[in-house]
């Protein structure tokens, strides 16, 4: 849809804190804020803000008395709200305020990521995640619209195709390269060069491999393999609970046995497996 149809008027969309849009013909090709919002037909005007949403899905503010350029921004849409209403929720672990919707573009600025190189998704507890595009426009007043998270859209090595999007994200913030691992019937993520604790193991860094079982993340990863071989720096010895070995990418890989019977599918994944290596890590003796 064109903005500008003919000679001296245009059409724009002008939605509600629902996101209803209707379509709307303006003579001014550069309206004020509260034209904009008086034809979204809400009074008090003083009470109200209008947000016009440009194309790359940035949402701009448009003050009351502030002009604003159709014909320059080539916005199509503007959703006008109430101006104290604002609503909390969580991007990558962090919680945002914002108004009562917003783009895929604006969570990725309000996330600190670069939009282009990154996605947004939201998190859909207990099912797929759901991609937000940067044109798209989120309801942040419907029940269950409360975490988003990003992830690398495109990396020199490309993305897992074993992970979920939410796994590859978590693994990209806490800047922890990984590799996929398939050989044979295995099938697994190999945590590339993760720190140890210092001075505890004779080794300051090492690999450690997750494999995935069929049905992953709904179904649990049990336990975690260290390469190379670690030992503890003070005495020597293995760590309880290390001493079998794994082949695996030809590699002889440390089997560490720390079973997981608590695994809550939806809520559990690489996040938690990292969490738990660390753990374990710091308390081995």
């Amino acid at each position: 849809m064109n903005a500008h149809n003919h000679v001296d008027r245009y059409e724009i969309e002008i939605g509600d804190e629902n996101l209803n849009f209707t379509r709307h013909v303006i003579d001014d090709p550069k309206p004020a804020g509260r034209q904009l919002i008086r034809n979204a037909g809400v009074h008090p005007v003083e009470d109200y803000v209008a947000l016009a949403m440009l194309p790359d899905g940035r949402l701009e503010d448009v003050g009351l008395d502030e002009l604003f350029d159709l014909r320059g921004q080539g916005a199509e849409r503007v959703v006008v709200l109430k101006a104290d209403a604002t609503y909390r929720f969580i991007v990558d672990g962090e919680e945002k305020v914002w108004k009562t919707v917003v783009s895929g573009r604006v969570l990725k600025i309000l996330a600190g990521v670069d939009p282009v190189r990154h996605d947004v998704y939201q998190d859909i507890r207990g099912g797929d995640d759901l991609l937000i595009r940067d044109t798209d426009l989120v309801d942040l007043t419907r029940p269950g619209v409360e975490r988003f998270f990003t992830a690398v859209s495109q990396t020199t090595e490309g993305l897992s195709a074993l992970l979920p999007p939410r796994d590859v994200a978590y693994l990209d913030n806490r800047g922890i390269a990984h590799d996929d691992l398939v050989e044979g019937g295995q099938r697994g993520i190999v945590l590339r060069d993760f720190p140890l604790p210092a001075g505890k193991f004779d080794a300051n860094r090492a690999d450690f491999l997750l494999l995935l079982p069929p049905g992953y993340p709904d179904c649990p990863v049990d336990m975690w393999y260290a390469f190379p071989w670690l030992r503890l720096a003070g005495t020597g010895v293995d760590p309880r609970q290390t001493s079998v070995p794994l082949q695996a990418a030809g590699r002889t890989w440390q089997r560490w046995s720390r079973h997981n019977y608590e695994w809550r599918p939806g809520t559990d994944g690489v996040h938690t497996m990292v969490k738990r290596i660390e753990r374990a890590l710091a308390e081995a003796a």
